[in-house]
Order: structure tokens, then C-alpha cells, then sequence
């Protein structure tokens, strides 16, 4: 019996996981796996380019999880700098070109997995396509950003268009390289992952550290010099000097061949399928990474979020079916961290709007407490905010801002609303205690118990 083919569109960390879980369940003989992947890369961390960029770790090697020679090793036939430019979902086959030779090929496929990732919203502005800036999404985009930060001169400055967790690492990885840096957000404040509140902490903490945060501001064009390279941004009030501009507006689905041979996608433009990955309305196609929606298990709607974390598990999912397991991917609480310089920066489950928007009824608690002890040496402040639906009182979301020891405590809260626990529950935590560690109660219970004693209230 010929073996059969499973075609792989994307060479990062849903695609290679999906591969790699399906070649552990079959043999070559049984399972023919080919990848494709535009870049020179597989299976790396683009999360971890802000700070090859800042110089906190090497790259890209180091980024690397596995080279496309290990996968080959391994039996998957990896074809980098091959770009799928058509899929045929009736004949089970797709067009792809080989972008050094030009040339195009055929292959057919039993099953399909797509894992195209996610693209950088690049506004189509006057100059935005210059020299000196820079997209960070992938590796080869890392490589050029840090040959142009390697090259500058003294009295540098960069300008970071969008506030979003891109924009705030790459805030960070710029101050670190010495650069004078200014960020400009279109909302009121940096962070729109958070509530207003909680963002004004965030851009208060910046400004603290040096970096001029400049919001309610859109920027209207990129001016360039007589070289051609960029100069300054600018906005409706000013130009702002820059030698280096990075875009940190964010990512939407990159899903154009999804979308031309007629695949469900969603509000946000990912694909959608069901929990086993599949895509809707097609047995033999599956989709996972940033190229997807997910279930958000608190409002009940798809939503997209551009992960590492999920993209992998989405692969291991995909992988397991098609190799002839069982598994599912139950969805997501929406949980995100990062930082900016010594600024932590948490949140899981809904903000304030988002719950307006699903017509929840809801209280909110907002604490300041320590990471520590606070006789303890080196007790860092930290503010958490909770959401809670009310009547019930069911968690529905937290924010925490802070300096060490803050953002990973939001782990438990999204353990909580995978539990959906209520926040009096929450209250009862059996959470681990010393003073080098926690205070006697811990800054998530003390918002638990603000958030219930809210509840109880009527508030």
C-alpha cells in the first residue's frame, strides 16, 4: 500500500510540530510528510527577537529549535525558500515556486495542514517601505534590525510605531542599545491589551525610564532623506527625528490562500475549524498557529491570538490526527506577559470592554500589594486588577502591572478561569507562602476577596 502524503504550509512552530508529531505516530513508508516554508528558517522563536535585537541573547542560531537539516534527519522533507502560491482543495494538490530558481511544481496531498502564520499591519503610509524600518516578525527580519542597530552612530534615535507588546519590547530592546526612543500609540495609552487604567501605569513606568510615549496619535506619514533612508516620523503635530523606525502595530492572519480557495474564516480573517483543528467543512484540511481563530473559554467566541505557545499545541493536536490519534484543542483564556525594562506587564481573560461588548454585568477590584513580604528586602509594588461577572461572581478577568515577581502570578488566575471559578473560590487558594515569595496573602487573593466582598455588594 503507497504511502500517503501530508503537505505542510509553514515551516514555524505549528506547522514542524504538527510534522513531528505525525512522523513520531508513522513511518516514512506509511507517511510521506513535505514542508514548505518561505524563509530560511524552521521551527524558531520570533518571540525571542526583541531582545536578540537588544542584545540580551544571541541569535538567530540560538532562536532555533530545530534546522531544517534536524527535521530532514528525521524524515520530513523540508523545502525552504519555497513558497505555496495556490492550493486546489478539489484535486488535493498545491502550486508552489521555488523563489530562488522561479520555478513551479505540483504536489499533491492526502492531507494539508496550514500554518501560515501572521503578518505585521504595515499601514500604507508615504514612505513606510524606506530603508531603516524594520517589521519584526521573522528571523530574516531580525537579521536586517539588528545589522541596522549595529551600524548607527552616536546620538541615535528610533521611533516605535504601536505600543502593543511588540512595540514595548522593542521600546525596551532600543533603550538598551542605546537609542533615544520615542513610541508612538494611536489610544489613549500604551498596552490596548489593557484596560486604560492599567495602561496608564504602563506609560507612566516608560516615560520613567527615559522613553517618550506619545498617544491619541496616528502617524500619517515616514519621511525620508536625500539618501532615501528614512529621517522622521510623522504625525498631524509634529515630526518626530528617527535613524531607525520599527512597526509594532501588530499582526493579522495571514490566510490570502485560505481565503482564495473559498476556507471559512472569521471576524478577525483566521481560519476556523473545530477542536480537533480541522478545518470546517473539510476532513483532510487542517490549520493551527496564528493563522487561526480559537475558542476564547470565557466569552464563548472565536478570537485571534498570535502565540508561540498555542501554535505549538495546535501542532501537537493536528500531528496526533493525523497520525492516526485522537486529540482536541479546547480554546484559550487569552492569557499574554511581557515586559520593558524591569516593568512587568500580565493579563488573562476579558477586559473591561470586551465584557461591555459580550452585555456582561460585571464589578471590578483594583489592589496594590507587594511581590514580597514587605519587610522582606527587595519587596517590589505591583497593581492587579479583577474582573468579575456580577450576580455570580465568576472570574472574568485580571491585570497585573508591576515590577519582579509580578506578571507570572497571572498564571493563576488563568488557571482559575479555565476552572471558572468564582472569585469568592478564588479566595480559598491553597497558594504557596514565605516572605521571600508572597505576602502572608497573596496580591491575587487580596483582589479575590476586594472582587467578592464587590460582588456581594451589589456594586
Amino acid at each position: 500500500m503507497a504511502a500517503q502524503r501530508l503537505v505542510v504550509v509553514g515551516g514555524d512552530a505549528a506547522g514542524m510540530s504538527a510534522a513531528s508529531r505525525a512522523r513520531r505516530l508513522k513511518t516514512p513508508d506509511e507517511l510521506e510528510i513535505v514542508a514548505f516554508e518561505r524563509g530560511r528558517f524552521t521551527s524558531y522563536s520570533a518571540c525571542g527577537i526583541p531582545y536578540w535585537a537588544g542584545g540580551v541573547v544571541d541569535g538567530p542560531d540560538a532562536l532555533v529549535a530545530r534546522t531544517p537539516e534536524e527535521h530532514r534527519a528525521r524524515g520530513i522533507d523540508v523545502r525552504t525558500r519555497t513558497e505555496v502560491t495556490g492550493l486546489d482543495l478539489d484535486g488535493q494538490h498545491v502550486l508552489a515556486r521555488d523563489l530562488e530558481s522561479g520555478t513551479e511544481r505540483r504536489y499533491g496531498f492526502d492531507h494539508l495542514v496550514l500554518a501560515t502564520g501572521a503578518r505585521p499591519v504595515r499601514p500604507p503610509l508615504e514612505g513606510i517601505d524606506a530603508p531603516g524600518v524594520h517589521g519584526v516578525q521573522t528571523l530574516d527580519d531580525g537579521r536586517a534590525l539588528v545589522a541596522a542597530l549595529d551600524g548607527g552612530a552616536a546620538d541615535r534615535r528610533a521611533v516605535v510605531v504601536g505600543a502593543g507588546y511588540i512595540g514595548v519590547e522593542m521600546a525596551e530592546a532600543l533603550v538598551l542599545r542605546g537609542y533615544a526612543v520615542t513610541v508612538i500609540e494611536r489610544s489613549a495609552q500604551p498596552m490596548a491589551t489593557l484596560d486604560p487604567d492599567m495602561g496608564a501605569l504602563v506609560r507612566d513606568a516608560m516615560t520613567g525610564m527615559g522613553i517618550e510615549v506619545v498617544t491619541d496619535t496616528e502617524v500619517t506619514a515616514v519621511r525620508t532623506g536625500p539618501d532615501g533612508r528614512v529621517r522622521a516620523v510623522a504625525t498631524a503635530a509634529r515630526e518626530h527625528p528617527a535613524d531607525v523606525v520599527v512597526l509594532g502595530l501588530g499582526v493579522r492572519p495571514a490566510t490570502e490562500l485560505a481565503r482564495a480557495a473559498g476556507l471559512p474564516l472569521g471576524p478577525s480573517g483566521g481560519l476556523l475549524t473545530d477542536l480537533a483543528m480541522r478545518v470546517r467543512g473539510h476532513e483532510n484540511v487542517w490549520a493551527g498557529g496564528d493563522c487561526v481563530e480559537v475558542l476564547d473559554l470565557v466569552s464563548g467566541r472565536t478570537r485571534h491570538i498570535a502565540l508561540g505557545t498555542h501554535a505549538n499545541k495546535h501542532g501537537q493536536v493536528i500531528g496526533t490526527n493525523v497520525g492516526g490519534g485522537y486529540a482536541t484543542f479546547p480554546g484559550v483564556v487569552g492569557t499574554a506577559v511581557s515586559k520593558v525594562c524591569d516593568l512587568e506587564i500580565a493579563r488573562t481573560g476579558l477586559l473591561e470592554a470586551q465584557a461591555r461588548a459580550e452585555g456582561l454585568r460585571y464589578v471590578t477590584a483594583t489592589i496594590e500589594s507587594t511581590s514580597r513580604a514587605g519587610y522582606y528586602p527587595e519587596a517590589r509594588p505591583m497593581t492587579v486588577k479583577m474582573l468579575a461577572e456580577r450576580g455570580t461572581g465568576r472570574l472574568l478577568g485580571v491585570q497585573i502591572v508591576g515590577r519582579e515577581g509580578a506578571a507570572k502570578r497571572v498564571d493563576v488566575a488563568a488557571v482559575a478561569l479555565t476552572a471558572r471559578m468564582t472569585v469568592d473560590q478564588m479566595t480559598f487558594l491553597d497558594l504557596g507562602y514565605a516572605p521571600p515569595f508572597s505576602p502572608v496573602w497573596d496580591p491575587v487573593l487580596v483582589a479575590a476577596r476586594r472582587a467578592a466582598a464587590a460582588v456581594k455588594d451589589g456594586r
